[in-house]
């Protein structure tokens, strides 16, 4: 699969302009230059599941203290808020709920199981500058082999999904949008969101920041408690030092809260075979 995705790649740098530029069609941008977001429709996204086997200390030790934590902070629905945990690919904004199976047969092909490290806990915003949204995120750690198949990945998948939008992201809008960088912004007016990987002067950019989630909010924080949760923060990165170890067996295709949070699977990828199967249902679906 490396083999796969190393010769994908070149074909994509060669054909930069006709893969990797954004198709013009039904793409509504009028809501970056206002003051609020967008209303938030539906958003899809491409994600790697976070197997809880395969981290039993992420899920039956840092998650109960987090959540303890945050009620401890008076921070309730971000306690409350659903999610299933995962490590974005990307995501879009469509109304068209067809959107999922769009997704799946424009898909180019799948990455090899990845093995990446998850380490460093820090509180991050949607812009610097912007009060919401916000989240509590658990990096992965940008060396070794898997990250940089999970980089080149993005790279495909973002040129291929992005098309499907009717739009930006409408977390990435209104104020978030007005205190982005220029570059962000340009991706954003591209591709309806930042943090993804493009082929700008055939090469690969490095916008794509892959991490996992923990806390999502849209209520503004004040000092105190933003640095109650930076102070966490370091707590829980003083008790995992070295990071932990992960292995990705599954991507899936699912719907996102205005937030980023999970919130259904339509589609789940087995990375060891190919197989596709239905999320609700178990069937097995042919691409």
């Amino acid at each position: 699969m490396r083999g796969f995705i190393k010769r994908i790649m070149g074909v994509c740098v060669s054909m930069e302009i006709a893969l990797f530029s954004p198709v013009a069609g039904a793409v509504d941008n009028t809501a970056l230059q206002q003051k609020t977001f967008r209303e938030h429709t539906a958003t899809y996204g491409l994600v790697y599941l976070m197997p809880r086997e395969a981290a039993p200390i992420l899920f039956n030790e840092i998650h109960p203290r987090l959540r303890q934590r945050l009620l401890k902070l008076g921070l309730r629905d971000e306690a409350n808020t659903f999610n299933l945990a995962h490590v974005t690919v990307v995501h879009i904004h469509s109304t068209d709920p067809g959107t999922p199976e769009k997704m799946l047969q424009a898909l180019p092909g799948n990455p090899s199981v990845l093995n990446v490290k998850l380490k460093d806990f820090s509180v991050t915003f949607a812009a610097k500058g912007a009060e919401v949204p916000w989240w509590f995120d658990l990096g992965v750690v940008k060396q070794g082999q898997g990250y940089k198949e999970m980089m080149s990945y993005n790279t495909l998948a973002s040129a291929a999904l992005t098309p499907l939008r009717d739009g930006p992201l409408p977390r990435c809008t209104g104020p978030v949008f007005a205190r982005m960088s220029d570059a962000a912004k340009d991706l954003v007016v591209g591709y309806g969101v930042s943090g993804i990987n493009v082929i700008q002067d055939g090469k690969e950019t490095a916008a794509h920041n892959p991490h996992n989630t923990l806390v999502y909010s849209m209520t503004p924080l004040d000092a105190a408690t933003e640095g109650a949760l930076k102070t966490f923060a370091s707590e829980l990165n003083a008790a995992v030092p070295d990071g932990i170890d992960i292995q990705f067996t599954d991507m899936s295709i699912v719907e996102i809260g205005f937030m980023g949070n999970v919130l259904r699977e339509f589609y789940r990828i087995n990375l060891e075979n190919g197989e596709v199967r239905e999320a609700s249902t178990g069937k097995q679906v042919v691409r």
